[in-house]
């Protein structure tokens, strides 16, 4: 069974940085591809950031464009997101999760993931 647990999540000031940790077990991690979602109380979850599983491609929603960053450590079986110049906007449970193949595919679908950590929180304060 696969285990997604993240890490790093806190509160900030606007302006500020946080960096997100995902470490995984259960199946061999170089693999897979990865991705970042995020929910805000009241509404839905949504797509962030992705990495393929080389670390080679990555994607990212218009609205974090150029402030995070997505990236993964294989020996460390741990996908990181860097997020910087932090926005009010992106107060949200941030969950990391495991595409359901090897190969990705419609990346910022919730649909396209098997497994799912439990969520960090973010907070920033304007």
């Amino acid at each position: 069974q696969v285990q997604l647990v993240e890490s790093g999540g806190g509160l900030v000031q606007a302006g500020g940085s946080l960096r997100l940790s995902c470490v995984a077990s259960g199946r061999t991690f170089g693999r897979w591809p990865m991705g970042w979602f995020r929910q805000a109380p009241g509404k839905e979850r949504e797509f962030v950031a992705f990495i393929s599983a080389s670390g080679d491609n990555t994607y990212y929603a218009d609205s974090v464009k150029g402030r995070f960053t997505i990236s993964r450590d294989n020996a460390k079986n741990t996908v990181y997101l860097q997020m910087n110049s932090l926005k009010p906007e992106d107060t949200a449970v941030y969950y990391c999760a495991q595409h359901k193949t090897m190969y990705g595919g419609n990346v910022a679908a919730t649909a396209s993931y098997a497994y799912w950590g439990q969520g960090t929180q973010v907070t920033v304060s304007s």
